[in-house]
């Protein structure tokens, strides 16, 4: 059973404000409507921004002290462990499409401009890719819990059954599909190498040798740089990006190396900016898949769907821009968007 965080009451009755306006544009409209939020953040359905994602507004949330506790966006007066009953009025419920039990929804908290636990909310490209599937599932936005994972523990709180999907920067791989099943993917990412902005001797893979990297555990892109640095590297690991850039920034470590989309996202931080930059490398592409429990192929194929339909109608573009636009990142063109694959 998930420990359901407690919200203020004033946030909670702020958070229904929003929610109600976001239904009632999306009863009223086909498009991208948008309603501003009192932190002057726009949240749409769908396509919302800053700290209120698409999809679904997002409450105020507070950030979970460990990975696989839920972060849930009820109000504090019908938030309790395994309530999945949604404070939407009947009237509004009746219109929208079908609000089911909770949908437990796995991020990251830590990933600026994919997956990061905000002040205001969970905020990021993962975020409001989520947030809009739920949406077409036909889900409530009440009834969306945000559970935080690790790059180490997704498949194990998928299997367990602790989060119903991981949407965070999740890379499709044939050893994860032997354990679990994948929707999507709805990005290819490239894997880059970021170091210091004064640094000059790191050019390419070939430079890193015998230099200090930070890394972490569980990534595709951990395995795959170690493998093509070889034994010639020493290593620092840390659970989050964030860490390996403050050790880079600090002269502790050389170099960090994943997914561009996370690199540039953390570059862009006001804690980081201008003080490391990405070497705008393509050492190789990593297709961002939608994470879900073994024997789901009925919830694959609605997934799916549900990326198909965000790429048609714009939404793809818009969380794309909104999330990159400030980093100087942009996907490759040649296979982006990218075709979600068939479900087993």
């Amino acid at each position: 059973m998930l420990n359901h965080s407690i919200q203020n009451r004033h946030r909670a009755l702020a958070a229904t404000a929003v929610f109600s306006a976001t239904l009632a544009l999306l009863l009223g409209a086909c498009g991208t409507p948008v309603v501003e939020t009192g932190s002057g953040a726009v949240a749409g359905v769908p396509g919302a921004g800053g700290a209120v994602a698409a999809g679904v507004a997002l409450a105020q949330t507070g950030k979970s002290p460990t990975p696989g506790t839920a972060a849930s966006t009820r109000p504090a007066a019908t938030q309790s462990a395994g309530s999945s009953a949604s404070p939407v009025t009947k009237a509004t419920k009746a219109a929208t499409p079908t609000a089911g039990p909770t949908l437990r929804i796995g991020i990251k908290y830590e990933q600026p401009g994919v997956g990061f636990m905000a002040d205001a909310g969970p905020t990021g490209l993962d975020v409001d890719v989520a947030a809009y599937v739920a949406w077409k599932l036909g889900y409530s936005p009440y009834d969306v819990d945000w559970v935080e994972v690790g790059s180490k523990n997704r498949e194990k709180l998928l299997t367990t059954g602790v989060v119903d999907m991981v949407v965070a920067s999740y890379s499709i791989t044939p050893e994860r599909r032997k354990d679990i099943d994948f929707a999507g993917p709805y990005l290819v990412a490239g894997q880059d190498i970021l170091v210091r902005t004064d640094e000059t001797r790191i050019k390419g893979v070939s430079d890193l040798r015998g230099k200090i990297i930070c890394v972490v555990p569980g990534a595709t892109s951990t395995d795959r740089i170690l493998k093509l640095v070889g034994s010639k590297v020493r290593k620092i690991e840390e659970p989050q990006y964030a860490d390996c850039v403050r050790h880079i920034i600090n002269g502790e470590a050389d170099a960090l190396s994943t997914d561009d989309v996370i690199l540039a996202g953390l570059a862009a931080t006001n804690e980081f900016f201008g003080r490391v930059r990405l070497l705008g490398l393509q050492l190789a592409e990593e297709q961002y898949g939608i994470g879900l429990p073994p024997g789901s192929p009925g919830r694959c194929n609605l997934v799916n769907q549900a990326l198909i339909s965000m790429v048609e109608d714009g939404s793809w573009q818009r969380f794309i821009d909104r999330h990159t636009s400030a980093t100087g990142y942009s996907p490759a063109t040649y296979n982006n968007p990218p075709k979600p694959q068939p479900c087993d």
